[in-house]
C-alpha cells in the first residue's frame, strides 16, 4: 500500500513537471523557415528576427532556408509542421500575397493553413541596372527598351516571385518588352547582375543597397510612394513618370494553423518589443527596411487585402509562373 502511494505521488510529480515544462515557451530550439535562399530580403529580415528572439528567449532560433518554386516549398513545409510554436515561417508578399492567384494548384492555403503572428517590416523595392547599361533614369530605360524590344533582360528570384511580378507590372505600365531570366533566389541573381550577365532587376532594397553603395549597381528609382531616407536623391518610379507604380514588399511571422493562442500572443509581444527598440530600427533602416509590428489581426487583414490586390494585377498583366 505504502509503495503504491509513493508510486502515485511520483507519477503525479512527473505529470506536474511535464505540464509546467509545456507551459514554458519556448523550452527548446525554435525553427524559423525562410522560404528563399540566403542573400535576399526575406533572409535578411528573417535573420534579424531570429537573432532578436534568441536574445529575448535564451533559446536558439535557427534559420532554415528552404528556397524554390517562388517560396512554395518553404511555405508548404511550414503549413504541414506541428502546430506547437516550434516552427515559424517568414511570410512574404510573394509567398502569401501573390502566389494564391498566380499558381492554380498551390499546395498550401495562405489564409487557412496559417495563423498570422506579426508584421515585421516593409521593404521598398528598387529598380537597379548594371552600370554598363547607358541609362540613369526611368525615362532613359523605357526609351532604350522601346527602341530595342526583347534585347534587355531582367533577373528575379524565380518565376512567380515578387521581383518577377514587379517587373511584369512595370512592363505593362510602360509598354516595354524586357525578357525574364528566373533564378533560384536573389543571391544567385545578384551574382549575374553584378557580372553584367543580365541588365536589371526590381528587388527589395536590402540585398541591393551594399552593391549600390559600392557602385557595382546603378540605382534608377525606388518603387515606394516616398523617397528613401538613406538615398534621398533617388527619385520614386512615380516621380519618374510612371503613375501608380508603387510596390513595397512586406515581411511577417506566421505559424501553422491551430498554434495555441498563448504562443501566438507571446511571440507577437516579443516581436513588437524588439521592433520598438532604437537599435532594431537603426539596423533595419541601414538595410533599407521599415520596422512595422502590430497585432495578429492586423497582419491577417493585410494578407487578405494583398491577395485581393495582386489577383487583379496578375489578371491585368497576364503573368504566369
Amino acid at each position: 500500500m505504502k509503495q503504491s502511494v509513493i508510486s502515485l505521488a511520483l507519477a503525479a510529480a512527473a505529470l506536474s513537471g511535464a505540464v509546467c515544462a509545456q507551459d514554458v515557451y519556448p523550452s527548446r530550439t525554435v525553427r524559423l523557415i525562410v522560404p528563399f535562399p540566403p542573400g535576399g530580403s526575406t533572409d535578411i529580415v528573417g535573420r534579424v528576427v531570429a537573432q532578436k528572439l534568441t536574445e529575448a528567449w535564451g533559446q536558439q532560433v535557427i534559420v532554415d532556408n528552404r528556397g524554390g518554386a517562388g517560396g512554395q516549398i518553404g511555405a508548404e513545409l511550414a503549413a504541414h509542421s506541428p502546430a506547437d510554436g516550434y516552427t515559424l515561417v517568414v511570410g512574404h508578399i510573394g509567398t502569401f500575397g501573390v502566389n494564391p492567384s498566380l499558381y492554380p494548384k498551390l499546395r498550401y492555403d495562405a489564409v487557412k493553413d496559417f495563423v498570422p503572428i506579426s508584421l515585421v517590416a516593409r521593404v521598398p523595392n528598387m529598380l537597379a541596372v548594371h552600370p554598363s547599361l547607358p541609362v540613369k533614369t526611368v525615362k532613359q530605360l523605357v526609351d532604350l527598351a522601346r527602341a530595342k524590344p526583347g534585347t534587355l533582360n531582367y533577373g528575379s528570384s524565380g518565376s512567380g516571385s515578387n521581383p518577377f511580378l514587379c517587373v511584369e507590372y512595370f512592363k505593362m505600365l510602360t509598354r516595354t518588352d524586357i525578357v525574364h531570366v528566373p533564378y533560384k533566389g536573389t543571391g544567385p541573381m545578384l551574382i549575374d547582375l553584378i557580372a553584367g550577365q543580365i541588365s536589371l532587376t526590381i528587388n527589395g532594397v536590402p540585398p541591393l543597397l551594399s552593391h549600390v553603395q559600392a557602385k557595382r549597381l546603378q540605382p534608377i528609382a525606388v518603387a515606394s510612394d516616398k523617397r528613401l531616407s538613406i538615398l534621398p536623391a533617388l527619385p520614386t518610379v512615380i516621380e519618374s513618370g510612371v503613375p501608380g507604380y508603387e510596390v513595397v514588399q512586406w515581411y511577417g511571422i506566421l505559424a501553422p494553423a491551430n498554434t495555441p493562442r498563448a504562443v501566438v500572443d507571446k511571440v507577437n509581444a516579443d516581436i513588437n518589443r524588439f521592433l520598438a527598440r532604437p537599435d532594431t530600427a537603426a539596423k533595419m533602416a541601414s538595410e533599407g527596411a521599415i520596422p512595422s509590428g502590430g497585432t495578429p489581426e492586423q497582419f491577417g487583414a493585410l494578407i487578405r487585402a494583398e491577395i485581393e490586390r495582386w489577383a487583379k494585377v496578375v489578371k491585368a498583366t497576364g503573368a504566369k509562373p
